[in-house]
């Protein structure tokens, strides 16, 4: 009979599973969107160690909602394809010929790549984009920036019924609107009109950084959203850590009860932010 590996210190693994039991038993049932930014994604072993969390997460009651981004990876496929960009305001202006590869490489590439992941984890991840099933309708963000758009309805149905069968959703952020034309949609934003519209009990954006910061650069564990305001009109909150914050004060005020940014990198993120006393990264509440 082969022995048992004693590698690890079984003594801890069991403390921290009596310790883990509060905030499973806090979150089973609730809905958990997690925005998996495209630096986020790192190697194959920090994706497969992103898709073991979530498959856990998945067999201790928790319902969670993938939506990821990929701007590194598009970035790559339009130099690679010597598609030509032109930039207004440091802005990307996506032309058909963007929309094309956006869609390529968001739908195709990189939500395959997520879904193969969590399925070999023993996971049953379906992948999608908001053109499926009218899941998120969207309006031109601003004419400049050609076929960038921003979420206008979102019909969270068919990840409601994929949910209640078990499944994990992962989303593309690309929408359609009301002539049927494609949006590339900014992640982060897309996630959040998401978690609103399914009234998650969790927005958690995984970035390539450790959270909010003060004015001396310490990482700031929790906020409101009047401390956000308060921080951004201060010009402690700037560039682009703008964007993430409003992103998560928005998601809160459309009914999400909490909002965290922190970094993805960093192993087990997901599982540290739940089901521990000191969670991770910055987390965002509305008082």
């Amino acid at each position: 009979m082969k022995p048992r590996s004693m590698t690890r210190d079984p003594i801890a693994t069991a403390r921290t599973l009596n310790e883990a039991l509060p905030f499973l038993k806090r979150y089973e049932g609730a809905t958990i969107v997690i925005k998996l930014g495209g630096h986020a994604m790192g190697s194959d072993e920090g994706m497969a160690s992103f898709a073991r969390d979530v498959v856990l997460m998945r067999q201790v009651g928790v319902n969670p909602v993938v939506v990821h981004g990929g701007g590194p990876m598009i970035n790559a496929m339009l130099e690679r394809l010597d598609v030509k960009s032109d930039f207004v305001g440091g802005k990307r202006v996506t032309d058909a010929a963007t929309m094309e590869v956006v869609e390529m490489v968001l739908s195709g590439r990189v939500n395959k790549r997520i879904v193969q992941a969590i399925n070999a984890q023993g996971g049953r991840a379906v992948g999608l984009s908001g053109k499926d099933a009218q899941l998120m309708r969207c309006r031109q963000a601003d004419p400049a920036l050609g076929l960038v758009g921003t979420p206008s309805q979102i019909d969270p149905t068919i990840l409601r019924d994929l949910t209640s069968a078990g499944a994990i959703p992962v989303i593309a952020p690309l929408g359609y609107d009301d002539d049927g034309a494609t949006y590339n949609i900014n992640g982060d934003t897309a996630a959040g009109a998401i978690a609103g519209a399914l009234q998650a009990d969790r927005l958690l954006l995984l970035t390539d950084v450790e959270g909010v910061k003060d004015a001396q650069m310490q990482l700031v564990t929790e906020l409101t959203v009047d401390n956000v305001r308060e921080m951004t009109e201060a010009g402690v909150i700037a560039g682009g850590m703008i964007p993430k914050t409003q992103t998560a004060v928005d998601a809160i005020l459309s009914g999400v009860r909490a909002a965290v940014i922190l970094d993805g990198r960093a192993p087990n993120a997901c599982l540290l932010e739940l089901f521990t006393e000191h969670g991770a990264g910055s987390i965002i509440r509305r008082s």
